[in-house]
């Protein structure tokens, strides 16, 4: 079912007419053999770069599409209501050309930010490692000065897109303490970078995620990012926009689910009339689409804040508690409309219900996002 948007411009619906053809061309028909082969889309990410769909928030000087935050939620959204993996690859694309996007100079601009925003160059996201996810501070891996540039080595983790990637955003720490931890744009190809084989995951698994083993691969200078020991404000930044990301990649999986419930409602009967008309049932669909609904309206508060430059890093929080725990309720709920079909894989929302659970986890765990919530409006 095509969502009623309230877009700013014409331009704005017809980027969201595009991103629905080519998402029902292109994503539609291949999502259940790769999730269920647990093979990668080949070609796919080049294809939505040359649609334009991988730097849409970014100026179009800097080789962007020059779109508002929140007309790329909502292509984020679309795509996810398709294939919730290619989605969240899509985000954390746009997550990793961020700091080279706001810290970068403009020779390094200049040098990798125009293929990567035209999906010439896919990147990856690499902050956490095994013993450090929500706790960034607590980073080990090393990135040591050399006449060179730096030498990298430890092991980073948890890598959406790792091994496919042709660069990453990695942090790593320079000194001691908070003030202590550097962003690089690392390339995919480095001696002494290897990864580990794919996580073995619940779900999303057509994109891979991996670890990263750094030992003492060495990064020409000109790889860092803004000045050393800045590192966690760049990856801080950037995780609230990230935030958003995944809270749009979670509403259009909560939306693809609640429609495949709706349709399912509509064609079941039992007692001489469609399931939908029970009321006990009805009830359940109606709670599913307020959840929806609401998921939709906070991410979008966050982004227009963001674009009105205003702070937002405590409505990116919200949306993404919200937009998540609204996911995992929505396609649970969803299952439990379809009965015993629900359960089985001739339908896609126990897909949809194992998909969920992960946005509860990634881009900081929900209790991460209470945490900032809390904190927040101690210092109001």
């Amino acid at each position: 079912m095509a969502v009623d948007r309230l877009l700013p411009t014409q331009e704005a619906a017809d980027l969201l007419a595009l991103t629905r053809q080519l998402a029902d061309r292109e994503l539609a028909p291949r999502v259940e053999v790769h999730e269920r082969t647990e093979t990668y889309p080949d070609g796919l990410f080049a294809t939505l770069g040359e649609a334009g769909l991988l730097g849409l928030p970014y100026p179009e000087e800097q080789g962007g599409g020059g779109q508002p935050y929140e007309v790329y939620l909502q292509v984020l959204e679309e795509l996810a209501a398709r294939w919730a993996a290619v989605a969240v690859a899509v985000s954390v694309h746009g997550l990793s050309c961020f700091p080279l996007a706001t810290f970068g100079t403009p020779a390094q601009q200049e040098r990798w930010l125009a293929p990567a925003l035209a999906g010439e160059l896919v990147g990856a996201y690499s902050l956490s490692e095994p013993q450090a996810g929500s706790d960034a501070g607590a980073l080990t891996c090393k990135a040591e000065k050399t006449a060179d540039g730096y030498r990298i080595t430890g092991t980073k983790a948890w890598i959406t897109h790792g091994g496919v990637a042709d660069f990453y955003a990695l942090f790593a720490r320079t000194g001691a303490g908070s003030r202590g931890v550097s962003c690089f744009l690392a390339p995919a190809r480095a001696d002494g970078l290897s990864f580990g084989r794919p996580e073995e995951k619940m779900g999303l698994h057509a994109i891979p995620t991996t670890t990263a083993h750094w030992d003492g691969a060495v990064l020409d200078g000109d790889r860092l990012i803004g000045a050393e020991g800045q590192g966690l404000p760049i990856a801080l930044a950037a995780l609230d926009s990230g935030r958003l990301g995944i809270a749009a990649v979670a509403t259009g999986l909560a939306q693809s689910a609640l429609d495949t419930a709706v349709a399912y409602a509509h064609e079941r009967s039992t007692f001489g009339k469609r399931i939908i008309d029970h009321q006990g049932l009805g009830f359940l669909l109606a709670d599913m689409a307020a959840a929806v609904d609401s998921a939709r309206a906070t991410y979008l508060d966050a982004a227009r804040r963001r674009d009105a430059g205003r702070p937002y890093g405590r409505q990116a929080s919200v949306a993404k508690l919200v937009a998540t725990d609204a996911a995992m309720k929505v396609t649970t709920d969803a299952v439990q409309v379809l009965g015993g079909y629900g359960y089985t894989r001739d339908f896609p929302v126990e897909r949809f219900m194992r998909e969920a659970k992960i946005m509860q986890i990634f881009e900081g765990t929900n209790q991460i996002q209470r945490l900032v919530i809390a904190r927040s409006l101690a210092r109001s």
